[in-house]
């Protein structure tokens, strides 16, 4: 693509972590793109890239069908890291020898380097590191030596000077390993020989014209617009590249929170000047919903109405080609194997899991690569304003994932009530960019309570808060105790059939952010 700089390619084995590894290069201000590992290694060739970074897996080299890259990646005279997994890979496929090891080594553990290379260049002679693998080297390829290791691992860290190969068995991505980004920046930019001229501004521009190149140009556009951050952006976007063909449809399916119906239409259609279609389409998903308790069921239907409702809208637009949404990465890593590695589902997301098997629209995906701080950076490069950037994000299927059991129009009445003086009472405290998401949940469970001198029988609510960088780990929000007495006070004698509060202090993992 003209005027795509040429990237670091992350070729991904199936791991979790793949898109953490292509986000430490992106925060290098190194273009990064992801792709397969089976990729051959001609259509690698043709994209021209820097350098390649081979993740982890939960794969063993010795396993029946293990995955294995092209072994001509080792000849397009580029640097190659591998790590973890990918260390192995280059060990079995360049001559060595990799074992299992006698005990799997699962956590912090603390390197020695003795790097002369560059390639620890600022990096602690003993630094904490972060380990995760059954398998280990026993025996170096030839013209490789050991460059770090750990007091478990002999051969932390090897590198081949000669061909600019590099392998580490700890995770740098991650961040329990506090200096990974460095040990990340100095190979893209020490052995890759990288710039760092990459940013949201080149991300737009890149994104604007994938975008018009994957429409056409008389291709029409239908964006799935929520009002939260991520649809956002993405309609902004995709308004930017191709300007009123883009219709913007928000659906109001009866699970959005306190004044969001109305705060949508007034900032899109009055501020932005985008075609707005309004669809009031509550009775139709809480009809669907009735009786409905399992999330995964919940979450599906949710996800079924939704695409329901853009192509009956598109039907009535004309001719329509194309379903703009807004997903992350955390929503595929978490539903399906991104890029056809072997990874494990946790959750269905609305927009990804749900989506029905025909499709009359082909989708348009612009933020599927990237994290949520990457997409807030880029709405305020596209000039969206910080009430929308800055906002909380908020589920697809929205407070039908946070009314936990069924799902009916009383109950979501309440947890709307209880979650705006949530919020409320954050922002009046000054914490609300402190917490990456603060959400309450009303839980399927009842308690007996006494106000007013009776004896009442009412539901339960649980808040929650999270910190996180990514959404791909998150730790509870330390709140002062005050603050949670205020929220527990008002919710108990403001809202109608709440007679408990609890705040739940499980990080992710074990848990997830939103309880289904």
């Amino acid at each position: 693509m003209e005027g795509t700089p040429r990237p670091v390619i992350v070729l991904d084995f199936g791991a979790q972590y793949s898109k953490l590894i292509a986000r430490r290069v992106r925060e290098a201000r190194v273009y990064s793109v992801i792709a397969p590992y089976n990729t051959p290694a001609e259509e690698i060739r043709a994209l021209d890239p820097v350098g390649l970074i081979l993740s982890g897996g939960p794969a063993s080299v010795h396993a029946r069908n293990a995955p294995l890259p092209d072994p001509a990646i080792f000849d397009l005279g580029v640097p190659v890291l591998g790590i973890c997994y990918g260390l192995q890979v280059i060990a079995h496929m360049l001559g060595g020898r990799v074992a299992p090891s006698l005990k799997r080594e699962y956590g912090i553990a603390h390197l020695s380097h003795n790097d002369a290379l560059g390639f620890f260049s600022g990096v602690d002679e003993r630094t904490q590191v972060w380990m995760s693998h059954g398998d280990v080297i026993e025996q170096l390829p030839a013209g490789f030596k050991v460059i770090g290791s750990t007091d478990n691992c002999p051969y932390a860290a090897i590198a081949d000077p000669a061909r600019a190969l590099f392998g580490v068995q700890f995770h740098p991505e991650v961040a329990h390993t506090p200096q990974g980004p460095r040990i990340v920046s100095n190979f893209v930019h020490k052995t890759c020989g990288c710039g760092a001229d990459w940013d949201m501004g080149s991300f737009a521009e890149i994104a604007m014209t994938d975008i018009r190149q994957r429409v056409g140009e008389n291709g029409r556009v239908v964006c799935a617009l929520s009002g939260g951050v991520d649809s956002s952006v993405a309609a902004m976007l995709i308004h930017r590249a191709i300007g009123d063909r883009l219709t913007c449809v928000f659906v109001n399916n009866g699970m959005l929170r306190q004044g969001e119906p109305e705060m949508v239409q007034q900032v899109f259609r009055d501020n932005f000047h985008v075609h707005l279609i309004y669809v009031d389409a509550e009775e139709r998903f809480l009809s669907e919903l009735r009786g409905i308790s399992d999330p995964e069921e919940k979450r599906k239907i949710i996800g079924r109405i939704f695409i329901e409702v853009f192509e009956e809208e598109a039907g009535r637009l004309g001719r329509i080609d194309f379903l703009a949404q807004g997903t992350l990465y955390p929503d595929v890593i978490e539903s399906v194997s991104a890029n056809g590695g072997p990874s494990v589902t946790i959750k269905s997301h609305h927009n990804v899991g749900g989506l029905p098997e025909h499709m009359n629209l082909k989708l348009v995906e612009p933020l599927r690569e990237l994290f949520k701080d990457e997409v807030r950076a880029l709405g305020r490069e596209l000039g969206l304003p910080d009430d929308i950037v800055q906002r909380h994000p908020f589920p697809g299927p929205g407070l039908g994932v946070r009314c936990v059991g069924e799902v009916t129009r009383d109950r979501l009445e309440t947890l709307r009530a209880a979650d705006a003086i949530f919020i409320d009472e954050i922002k009046r405290a000054g914490l609300y960019h402190d917490i990456w998401q603060a959400l309450v949940c009303l839980l399927p469970v009842r308690s007996v309570g006494v106000q007013g001198d009776e004896r009442t029988y009412e539901e339960v609510c649980s808040l929650r808060a999270v910190t996180s960088e990514d959404a791909m780990t998150a730790d509870w929000f330390r709140f002062p105790p005050d603050v949670l007495q205020r929220v527990a006070n008002r919710i108990c004698n403001e809202v109608r059939h709440v007679n408990r509060v609890l705040y739940d202090v499980t990080s992710k993992p074990p848990g997830t952010i939103e309880w289904e």
